[in-house]
């Protein structure tokens, strides 16, 4: 396995004292995440031992984009006129999807000629959330060629961000679990009227 086992312990270690050097850095990179674009495309990924557990290799066909999400729930407008709820109904209201979803789908519709496989957080903090996404260019010679990835360039696999068939969109729709309790999940909540909800 190499560096990426000390990698993967380092950022286990992080909130305890043998995680004060990789802290300092990490305060570092907070100022050029925060002044950066909303979408970014990387030379290199941060999290090296993530990205490869989701099948990123640094050859041609391959990239890494950083996304930044806002925090919290939906803005709801307050009424203005009318007849109103008691409480305005404008808190504690959701999205349906995690944030790690809606960013994988920005990067997909940034990058429109190329596949999510996964993506990972990097950073956060009281406004915001970052995500790295590994994309594949499934249209690519190296790619193709590839017998580890080469699946993804069936046609069953496009926008496989927008449909929910990401590691993300798998674990948000329910469908992690198997057998006992996990039968009004499938094939989808929708399908089954949604009695999964």
């Amino acid at each position: 396995m190499g560096y990426l086992k000390y990698l993967k312990r380092a950022y286990k270690q992080l909130n305890k004292p043998e995680g004060q050097v990789l802290r300092s850095i990490l305060a570092e990179r907070r100022t050029e995440l925060r002044n950066s674009a909303p979408i970014v495309r990387l030379e290199h990924p941060t999290r090296v031992d993530q990205a490869r557990k989701y099948g990123f290799k640094s050859k041609q066909g391959f990239a890494i984009a950083r996304v930044r999400i806002r925090s919290g729930g939906m803005r709801k407008a307050r009424p203005s006129r009318g007849s109103r709820p008691k409480h305005f109904a404008i808190e504690k209201i959701t999205t349906g999807k995690s944030i790690q979803r809606i960013a994988e789908e920005r990067a997909n519709r940034r990058f429109s000629n190329m596949e999510v496989l996964g993506s990972y957080p990097v950073f956060k903090d009281g406004k915001n959330h970052w995500f790295e996404i590994v994309l594949v260019d499934s249209k690519h010679p190296a790619v193709q060629t590839d017998r580890d990835v080469c699946w993804i360039a069936e046609k069953q696999h496009r926008k496989r961000a927008q449909r929910g068939l990401t590691p993300a969109g798998i674990k948000g729709r329910g469908l992690g679990q198997r057998g006992l309790g996990s039968v009004r999940s499938r094939p989808s909540i929708r399908a089954n009227r949604k009695r999964a909800k």
